[in-house]
């Protein structure tokens, strides 16, 4: 993956005299999704080895998913039709990196919509202009700076990123273009071309298999459980490190910590107590949320709170009066 965005911005060089030249990147500086690693952010006392057999499980994960999904996605509809919760659990467990686009499409219903719409997309780019096009201009190299992918001025990463940006915002001109939404469209360009991109937002915001963003909420629950999980998977580190180094350590987890194809799996095995999920609605509660009813002792406290100070105010003031009249 890492190769071909190296290779495509003209990033993989020979160790030349050249080799130096602003925007040069060397292969062993990004992490194998194409982010410029930080030396800053490796964290001492914090390193984990992986299984010997890993290698092994993930082709295993890969044959899997391959018949399953079918040459090109042709088996899908009926495998999902068929097992439905061996689907849901297999993409729990992590969806394997080199079929994460076309899953993606297929999972939203995108690729549907490029077929039921074929030279749209070429329109739009071409013949079609945009009240957004400066805006989109503007934001494109604050767009995942650190990818070798993106970091080219007016490079392929750069040219794809505004084409699917200005294609959507003329295609959906109730939203146009919103700040942000580079983000969204950085990563499907990641996996994909620039027209499935362009139908997979389309999905996303829009709607095609599911509502137009579906779940968004869920995503502060997947956070709380990515979190623990966290905390789980260094556990054994962390409690050996003295204080001073602990806030550093906690703020600066190790690459191997931040493997999805680990760390997913792990989220969705923990179970949140009752306790802590009662904490979280009264959490949500006192902060205007409206989920749950664990939230009623905070509200009565809030409401004493308030009858407390109603009466503090009117003693002072009493006692304003006095000494004046005093």
């Amino acid at each position: 993956m890492v190769k071909g965005f190296i290779a495509a911005n003209g990033m993989e060089k020979k160790r030349t005299s050249d080799e130096s030249e602003p925007g040069s990147i060397l292969l062993s500086q990004v992490d194998r999704f194409g982010f410029i690693k930080l030396e800053q952010n490796s964290s001492e006392g914090l390193t984990k080895s992986r299984p010997t057999n890993e290698h092994e499980r993930e082709e295993t994960r890969i044959k899997k998913w391959r018949k399953m999904v079918g040459v090109g996605g042709s088996d899908w509809k009926q495998y999902v039709r068929r097992k439905p919760h061996v689907v849901k659990r297999r993409i729990r467990k992590g969806i394997p990196d080199c079929l994460r686009g076309l899953v993606w499409q297929l999972i939203s219903g995108s690729r549907d919509l490029l077929l039921m719409n074929p030279g749209v997309y070429e329109q739009l780019v071409i013949y079609e202009t945009s009240a957004a096009e400066l805006d989109i201009i503007r934001d494109i190299s604050r767009t995942f700076p650190s990818h070798v992918f993106f970091q080219q001025r007016h490079g392929p990463g750069q040219r794809s990123l505004y084409n699917v940006l200005k294609a959507y915002s003329v295609y959906d001109r109730d939203v146009g273009y919103v700040q942000g939404m580079g983000f969204l469209a950085g990563l499907l360009l990641l996996y994909m071309s620039e027209e499935d991109a362009f139908w997979l937002l389309v999905a996303l915001l829009k709607g095609a298999v599911h509502a137009p963003m579906e779940g968004l909420y869920l995503g502060v629950k997947v956070v709380f459980k990515v979190g623990l999980a966290l905390l789980k998977f260094c556990h054994d580190d962390l409690i050996k490190l003295p204080f001073e180094k602990l806030i550093h350590a906690l703020r600066n987890f190790p690459e191997d910590a931040m493997n999805p194809d680990t760390l997913l799996p792990l989220a969705f095995s923990i179970k949140v107590s009752k306790t802590l999920e009662e904490l979280r609605q009264d959490y949500e509660k006192r902060n205007g949320g409206p989920l749950g009813q664990a939230g009623s002792t905070n509200r009565q406290l809030r409401a004493i709170n308030h009858k407390e100070f109603s009466i503090m105010t009117e003693i002072s003031n009493c006692v304003q009066k006095d000494d004046l009249s005093s």
